[in-house]
């Protein structure tokens, strides 16, 4: 068995918002267990200004397609990365860099794409990328490594007159609390 997504919910300004991820992952840690997000330095930033919660975390180690749905639409989601060495990514959609540093594993750069749409990994990047806009799913490629991993936060919900404090902003698909297996089809 291969374990083929994650589902979890986060709170939004008081607002219950369900999220599934959907693709290979490596492992899933929702509780005790390392903090990957240690320093919290390439986490913050004038629009967020708080790194991921504790453990949490969801970790990739081969390429491919992944989603990231959630069961209403959000605004401005946040991809907060954690050693994305060497890796491809793309999103399809324009995406802004809004921090990177010394991590964990070390330090890398992300060296986005001409269409300004994914990145490369030049060395371990540890940061948090927006996808700026109203999704109600996100739809990314990357490529296989040893292991790299995220979790995800949003801004704000459409619609709010108030923006969400950037303190709740990455309080996340950490939240995720299953992790679902299913036989590889032959």
């Amino acid at each position: 068995m291969t374990p083929t997504g994650a589902e979890g919910t986060m709170n939004v300004d008081g607002t219950a918002v369900g999220v599934t991820f959907t693709g290979p992952l490596n492992f899933l840690t929702t509780g005790p267990g390392t903090n990957y997000w240690n320093p919290s330095a390439p986490y913050l930033s004038p629009t967020v200004d708080n790194a991921p919660p504790a453990s949490d975390i969801v970790s990739l180690n081969r390429g491919g397609t992944k989603t990231i749905a959630f069961s209403r639409p959000v605004k401005n989601p946040l991809i907060a990365l954690v050693s994305w060495n060497g890796n491809t990514v793309d999103f399809g959609v324009p995406i802004e860099v809004l921090s990177f540093g010394a991590g964990f594993y070390g330090n890398g750069t992300p060296i986005l794409n001409p269409g300004g749409t994914g990145f490369f990994g030049n060395g371990e990047v540890h940061g948090v990328i927006r996808l700026p806009g109203t999704f109600s799913q996100i739809t990314f490629t990357d490529s296989t490594e040893g292991w790299h991993g995220f979790t995800v936060g949003v801004q704000e919900l459409p619609n709010n007159d108030v923006p969400e404090p950037a303190s709740l902003a990455l309080a996340s698909l950490g939240l995720v609390a299953v992790a679902r297996l299913r036989r590889r089809s032959k």
